[in-house]
């Protein structure tokens, strides 16, 4: 008898009895991934680089670890042994990336980076900006940070504040103009 390829088709060709779901075959299992989710997710980041391939590494480990769920005998060591999984996965995913090398005569060099454009620079920019925000009294911080980093217009965050777009205005002008006289900011200018 040959294996069919199709998951549809080998659910319609096993009777209903046989036939598994994800939650009530191992309602454990879903509730530890429900309550752990958010943690192993962390993890999963920490050895990536790119947070859609720490999601996809996770759901690896995750299937891994639901294919053992009958064989771990310790459920209180379940983090461990994700992790490991984790772990074990991203080596074999590194060591099966294939590189490529060229031998070339010259060295490329790299583009030079604008005067602008320096990491660095933005990430401190940036830093000091928040820092001067959460100088602000909470009322004025609340309407800039839905103002311009919620993007909010001033009716909607009078709406949310329960205020008056006048109040909303008047405080978001003052709240702008002791950013403009932050120190912090005026070397930034």
């Amino acid at each position: 008898m040959t294996t069919p390829v199709c998951t549809s088709a080998s659910k319609a060709a096993a009777p209903a009895t046989q036939t598994r779901s994800y939650s009530t075959s191992y309602p454990t299992f879903a509730s530890y991934v429900k309550a752990r989710q958010p943690v192993l997710l962390r993890t999963a980041r920490s050895l990536t680089a790119n947070p859609s391939d720490a999601e996809d590494l996770l759901q690896t480990a995750l299937t891994k670890t639901y294919v053992a769920w009958e064989r771990i005998e310790d459920h209180r060591a379940l983090d461990g042994y994700v992790r490991r999984a984790l772990l074990n996965t991203r080596t074999s995913q590194w060591r099966k990336r294939k590189v490529d090398e060229f031998a070339c005569d010259e060295l490329p060099e790299p583009e030079p980076v604008p005067a602008g454009d320096d990491p660095a620079e933005q990430q401190a920019l940036h830093d000091a900006m928040w820092r001067a925000i959460m100088k602000l009294p909470a009322r004025q911080r609340a309407m800039v940070v839905l103002r311009y980093y919620e993007d909010l217009s001033e009716v909607q965050t009078a709406e949310v504040l329960g205020v008056s777009v006048g109040t909303v205005k008047s405080a978001v002008s003052r709240a702008l103009g002791k950013l403009r006289e932050d120190p912090e900011l005026v070397l930034a200018r």
